[in-house]
This record gives structure tokens, C-alpha cells and sequence, in this order.
């Protein structure tokens, strides 16, 4: 795969995060860019759980006072390493462009609906989880805004964690805002905010340009260095509020 040629026309150092305001680092642990990419072995805690040990134990408590109340928390998705986001991204992009024929950028576009450019996914940090009720018999794919909603299977275990996930440090990410730009409404997935929020911090600070245009991934040689900014800041930045 080629390198992309916008690199030939700009100056990488110049644009980093030049857009977006950075942030002082307080003196909470310093995450290497390996982690926040996805790319380091750090210790996961859990069968079928893999979080972070804070995370980890904050989850437990979650899913404990959940079982009281009648929902059994399951985990759909917590860490995901770089090389398994790149597989997904690529799957759906070769999916997208030779299936169905798209063009490439809106094969790219379709893909951020939902799923992040590789090395630049919550999930790359075992601090976020993918969650639904494992009570209700439901078919077809889980993952999807509808189930949430009135008359799904997951309408009561919804309003469940709306008044009581934050309790336990875990905050909804890409939240229902009209306003909201970025990744499409996903009432399953929550973050760890003591652990989430220093890390988001630090990956603000690092020059995630120059860190992407390294990467060489099915797809990737159509990224022009508009829409990583764009990326990054609706995308990576377009999330609850109390998150940031």
C-alpha cells in the first residue's frame, strides 16, 4: 500500500492539534501513546470482562446492584487491542467498497457511524464497556439503538442505568445530543471516567496526525489530513460532556 500523498504537500507539525485547546496533565498516571493506541500488553482483569483493575472493580459493584434489581449486566465488548480494530475497520471497508460498490470516503464515512479509525478507539483503553441485559431473549444484533428504546428489550435496563451507572463512575459516551457531532448514539457503551478522563487528556495532547499517518491499513491512503481534523474533533471529541 502506497503512502498517502498528502504528506508531500503539508506540514505535519503544524497541524497536530492546533484546533483543539490542550489540556494540563494533572498527576494522574502517564499513559504511553503504545497504550493509548491500543498497542501495549497492560494487565486486564476479568473472564470475558478485561478491564482495567479500577474499572474491573467498579464494574463488579455495577453488575451486583444491577442483579438486585432484576438485570444481568453482560459484556459485549470491553478492550479491544489495535490490531483487532484495524481488523474490523479493514473488514468493513472491503466489505463496503468491493460488495457494495461504494466509493471509498463514503465507505469511510459509513464505517465512523460506528466503529473508530484504528488507534483511536475508547475500547483501546479497558476503561470502556459494551453492555446489555442478558435477561430478555433477543435476536438478530443487540448493538442497536432501537432495543434501548420504548417497547425494546432493553427499554427497562436502560432507564436502570441512566439513574444509577454514574453512581458506580461509568458515564454514557456518545450520548443522544441533538447537538452532538461525531459517532451516532450508542445507549450501550460507558466509560470509566477516573480512569477514562486522564487518559483522553493525554491523547489530546499527543499529535495524533503524526501518529496515523504512520500507520498503513486497508483504506487508510484515501485519509486527507481535513478529515482527521475533522475526525478528531467530532469524532474522538464529540462525546458526553462530562467526559471531556
Amino acid at each position: 500500500m502506497q503512502r498517502r500523498t498528502f504528506l508531500k504537500k503539508t506540514s505535519i507539525g503544524g497541524i497536530a492539534l492546533a484546533t483543539i485547546p490542550s489540556l494540563t496533565i494533572s498527576n494522574d498516571p502517564e499513559y504511553s501513546i503504545e497504550e493509548l493506541m491500543g498497542k501495549a500488553d497492560i494487565e486486564l482483569f476479568g473472564e470475558g470482562i478485561n478491564l482495567r483493575k479500577e474499572a474491573y472493580d467498579a464494574f463488579l459493584d455495577m453488575k451486583k446492584a444491577a442483579y438486585s434489581a432484576g438485570f444481568d449486566i453482560k459484556m459485549v465488548s470491553s478492550y479491544r487491542s489495535f490490531d483487532r480494530q484495524q481488523a474490523i475497520f479493514e473488514r468493513k471497508f472491503i466489505k463496503y467498497t468491493e460488495t457494495d460498490g461504494m466509493k471509498p470516503i463514503d465507505a469511510i464515512d459509513k464505517i465512523i457511524e460506528y466503529s473508530t479509525i484504528p488507534g483511536t478507539s475508547r475500547h483501546h483503553w479497558g476503561t470502556d464497556i459494551d453492555i446489555i441485559d442478558g435477561y430478555p431473549k433477543v435476536s438478530g444484533d443487540v448493538l442497536v439503538p432501537e432495543k434501548f428504546e420504548e417497547g425494546g428489550p432493553f427499554e427497562a435496563f436502560k432507564k436502570w442505568l441512566d439513574a444509577n451507572a454514574q453512581k458506580f463512575g461509568f458515564y454514557l459516551v456518545y450520548t443522544d445530543d441533538y447537538f452532538r457531532k461525531g459517532f451516532k448514539y450508542e445507549p450501550w457503551h460507558y466509560s470509566y471516567a477516573p480512569l477514562s478522563k486522564p487518559m483522553l487528556e493525554q491523547f489530546r495532547g499527543v499529535n495524533i496526525f503524526r501518529q496515523l499517518i504512520r500507520e498503513e491499513f486497508e483504506g487508510s491512503e484515501h485519509f486527507t489530513t481535513g478529515f482527521l481534523k475533522t475526525y478528531i474533533q467530532n469524532n474522538i471529541l464529540g462525546i458526553n460532556e462530562d467526559l471531556l
